[in-house]
């Protein structure tokens, strides 16, 4: 199962003072130096957090393979088709949501997600389009042209009970199992951290996984110890 790291807060964090730090580029650079298998970024309507500065720096700088989020506008095709990153992933977008809520409804949208498709493969750029597991889901992804699904978890990590979280896991299973029968690339992603994902990383139909959110909160205190650690040599250093 490979691994991909969404950086996007790591952008949130330099975006509350709107300076230069943390670099989401440069926490990209330590996330491949740690073995990751790609890069993962939103670049929203509003720039909340990934800014286009940070798309373009990461295009150029990445490595292993980078993965834009991004929702079906003609802005977002446009600036895909510029940049021209490994892959998007067409997701669903709502200004006043804190994190994306949920797969995107295609059948709504089928015509505009067919023709977006369109244009990015004929710029080179293969499409995942972000599902919730359910089988018709998975039918008009490959109808519209999708290279890869997405299967939304957050559903399933919101989950308390034994006989809810195993009846999301069997919905998450069937998904990926039909959308690897049918020839399609499977993802998986939303809040997954390091408890939920021993029965998705078990799951031999999900190929690749996308976590951000719970690897960068882990990194506060996993990597805090280091940072304090050098700073107070350099302090004292100084001060002797």
């Amino acid at each position: 199962m490979r691994l991909c790291i969404n950086i996007d807060h790591v952008a949130t964090l330099r975006q509350a003072r709107k300076e230069g730090n943390p670099d989401p580029v440069a926490a990209a650079s330590v996330c491949e130096l740690a073995g990751v298998d790609g890069i993962v970024c939103h670049l929203r309507e509003d720039r909340r957090h990934i800014i286009d500065r940070d798309l373009r720096l990461l295009k150029e700088t990445v490595k292993t393979k980078l993965d834009l989020e991004m929702a079906c506008t003609d802005e977002m095709v446009k600036i895909a088709c510029e940049v021209k990153p490994y892959m998007v992933t067409l997701v669903p977008e709502k200004r006043e949501e804190v994190t994306t809520e949920g797969g995107l409804d295609i059948r709504k949208y089928e015509d505009k997600v067919a023709t977006a498709i369109e244009i990015l493969k004929q710029n080179g750029v293969k499409t995942s389009i972000f599902i919730e597991p359910m089988p018709d889901n998975v039918d008009v992804s490959l109808e519209v042209g999708a290279d890869m699904v997405e299967i939304h978890t957050g559903k399933y990590s919101l989950m308390t009970t034994p006989e809810s979280i195993l009846f999301e896991l069997e919905k998450i299973k069937q998904t990926a199992k039909l959308a690897r029968e049918l020839g399609l690339g499977v993802n998986a992603g939303h809040g997954l951290n390091y408890l939920n994902i021993v029965p998705i990383a078990n799951m031999e139909d999900i190929e690749e996984v996308s976590i951000g959110h719970s690897i960068i909160a882990r990194a506060v205190y996993t990597g805090l110890y280091e940072a304090v650690r050098e700073m107070l040599t350099i302090i004292r250093r100084i001060r002797q």
